[in-house]
C-alpha cells in the first residue's frame, strides 16, 4: 500500500522540482531487449547530457511498466530516503549506466518500460520494449491405431514462447505438415503447448515420420521420430512364403512326370523284345550240306 501511494507522490516531486527548470539532460535505453523464461533478464538505459556541464549527479531513477499502477523500482539518492524495489526486480548504476534487472524472466513481464531519471542537472524519461522467449520442452510422440492398424500420429510439445509450429516429415524428407492439423492452446504462465495431428492415408505409410519442433522465429529447436510397426509380412518374407510352395509343388509334378515317362518307355521297350503268344513263327530255313564231286 505504501509503494502504491508513493509513487504518484514521485511523480509530483519530479514535476514541481523540475518540471520549471531546463533539462540539459536526455534518457537512451536500447529499442528491444530480449529475455528467456526462468532466466535474468536486463533492462539497459543511459543518461546523457546535451551540453556541457561540471558533473551530473543522479538523485532518483524510477522504472515502471507500462499498464501497471504501481513502480517496479526507486532508486532515491537524495538524504533520507530508502529505495523501494518490487520483489522479483534488482536496480544496478554504473556511472551513468541504468539498468532493470528481472531476477526470474515469466511471460508476463514482457511489454514497454520507462525510464525516469532525475539529476541536478534537469530530468528524462525513455520508453524501451522488452520481449520473452522460451524453448520448447524436447517433443513427445504416439500413435492411434485400429485393430493394430496405424490409423494418426500424435505429436506435443510445451513450455515454449511465442507460440511456434510443429511439422512431419517422412524418412525420405518429404514434409506431410499440410494432411496434419496444429493446435495450439496458452498455458497458466502463459506459455505455449503444441499439439498436432497426423492422419495416415491407407497406403500411403512409410516406416517411419519425425515431428520437429519450430520456434516462433521459424527455427528448428527439437524432434522426435515415430517408427510404425509393420502390421503384416514383409514384402519380401510374403513373397517367399509364396514361391516356395510353388516351387515344392512344381518340383513334385516335375519329378512324377519325369517318373512316370521313364516307366512307359521301360515298359513299351520289355514289350517289343518279348513275342506275344498268338504270334506266328517262320521255321528255320533247311538245311543243306554241299556234296562236292568226286570226280573234280
Amino acid at each position: 500500500m505504501a509503494s502504491s501511494i508513493r509513487l504518484p507522490f514521485l511523480i509530483i516531486c519530479f514535476c514541481c522540482c523540475y518540471g520549471h527548470a531546463k533539462s540539459f539532460v536526455k534518457v537512451v535505453c536500447d529499442e528491444t531487449s530480449i529475455g528467456q523464461v526462468g532466466h535474468q533478464s536486463m533492462l539497459t538505459c543511459k543518461v546523457e547530457t546535451t551540453q556541457e556541464t561540471n558533473g551530473l549527479t543522479i538523485t532518483v531513477v524510477v522504472w515502471k511498466k507500462k499498464g501497471d499502477d504501481q513502480f517496479l523500482s526507486v532508486l532515491d539518492k537524495r538524504d533520507g530516503n530508502e529505495n523501494i524495489l518490487q520483489p522479483g526486480y534488482k536496480v544496478a548504476l554504473n556511472n551513468r549506466t541504468i539498468s532493470l534487472v528481472i531476477t526470474d524472466t515469466k511471460v508476463k513481464d514482457e511489454g514497454e518500460y520507462t525510464c525516469q531519471v532525475a539529476t541536478d542537472s534537469g530530468h528524462a524519461i525513455e520508453s524501451t520494449n522488452f520481449k520473452v522467449t522460451a524453448k520448447y520442452h524436447p517433443p513427445t510422440a504416439n500413435i492411434s491405431d485400429e485393430k493394430g492398424i496405424p490409423k494418426s500420429l500424435f505429436c506435443k510439445a510445451t513450455g515454449g514462447y511465442p507460440a511456434g509450429k510443429l511439422r512431419w516429415f517422412d524418412e525420405n524428407q518429404t514434409e506431410w505438415t499440410k494432411s496434419a492439423k496444429l493446435t495450439v492452446n496458452q498455458m497458466e504462465d502463459g506459455l505455449s503447448e503444441l499439439s498436432s495431428e497426423l492422419l495416415l492415408k491407407t497406403g500411403s505409410t512409410f516406416s517411419e515420420y519425425t515431428c520437429v519442433v519450430y520456434n516462433a522465429s521459424d527455427n528448428r529447436e527439437d524432434s522426435v521420430a515415430v517408427k510404425l510397426k509393420s502390421t503384416g509380412p514383409e514384402p519380401s518374407k510374403q513373397l517367399s512364403e509364396i514361391i516356395a510352395p510353388v516351387l515344392v509343388v512344381g518340383s513334385l509334378i516335375v519329378g512324377l512326370l519325369l517318373v512316370l515317362l521313364i516307366c512307359r518307355k521301360r515298359s513299351q521297350r520289355t514289350h517289343d523284345m518279348v513275342p506275344h503268344s498268338n504270334q506266328e513263327i517262320d521255321p528255320p530255313p533247311p538245311y543243306y550240306e554241299e556234296v562236292k564231286d568226286s570226280m573234280a
